[in-house]
């Protein structure tokens, strides 16, 4: 799917940094995170809507809720993110996330599509797992992706594991597991703290967000060695 561009316009006003596409169940909610360069950390953050970019009507500045919408920055790590409730289909279409620059902003095009079944999801979008253990992250597509291609990707540094039916990432510490009926599990192995953060798993040109935060082990039980310790 190519991004709508009014060929009226000058594109260097309504020019296109990247896209990205996302399949939403009705009644669902979601959050999108949307990176900045860190110039930027002092400029206004948007989320709008609209086929054009130039013509788009913005539902909500960084650091406020309007309506359904949230927009909360994080100019610490350089994104700010989105969170959309109780989204219904005729949510769907064009959104952008935007940084405020002097009427040249700084645009990023995301495609949502609202529906009853969803094309790709996940089964929890907010993970939860301890420094040095594992977490699993079900991902699930519909027939129509069944035989698109299939990755895990990070959101900070966009590196990506990409996997196929016939093979296991070589990566010890990131694992692919293909469960039948349309989807398959990413497993993190030996997290760390710097594992924490966003990231999405992807078929064919649909993108799903996930969070992943790691929380200090449990502390163990000591026990002391020495015969005199209870006298």
């Amino acid at each position: 799917m190519a991004v709508v561009v009014n060929p009226g316009l000058d594109r260097s006003v309504d020019a296109i940094q990247s896209q990205r596409y996302f399949s939403l169940k009705a009644g669902s909610s979601v959050t999108i995170p949307c990176r900045y360069n860190r110039e930027y950390i002092r400029h206004k953050k948007y989320w709008s809507y609209g086929t054009y970019f130039i013509s788009s009507t913005i539902q909500a500045y960084a650091n406020y809720r309007k309506g359904k919408v949230t927009v909360t920055d994080n100019p610490a790590e350089s994104f700010f993110t989105v969170t959309m409730k109780d989204v219904q289909t005729e949510n769907t279409g064009w959104y952008w996330c935007a940084v405020e620059l002097n009427g040249l902003d700084v645009k990023e095009a995301l495609h949502i599509t609202v529906k009853s079944e969803p094309d790709l999801s996940v089964r929890e979008s907010r993970v939860r797992g301890e420094e040095g253990g594992s977490v699993t992250v079900q991902c699930l597509y519909s027939t129509a992706y069944q035989d698109t291609q299939k990755q895990w990707c990070r959101f900070k540094d966009k590196q990506c594991w990409t996997f196929t039916k016939s093979e296991t990432s070589q990566n010890s510490a990131v694992h692919i597991i293909y469960t039948g009926n349309r989807s398959f599990n990413v497993q993190l192995n030996g997290l760390k703290k710097t594992d924490a953060g966003w990231y999405w798993c992807s078929a064919g040109d649909l993108q799903v967000p996930v969070h992943i935060n790691v929380t200090d082990p449990p502390p163990g039980i000591i026990t002391n060695t020495d015969p005199n310790f209870n006298k």
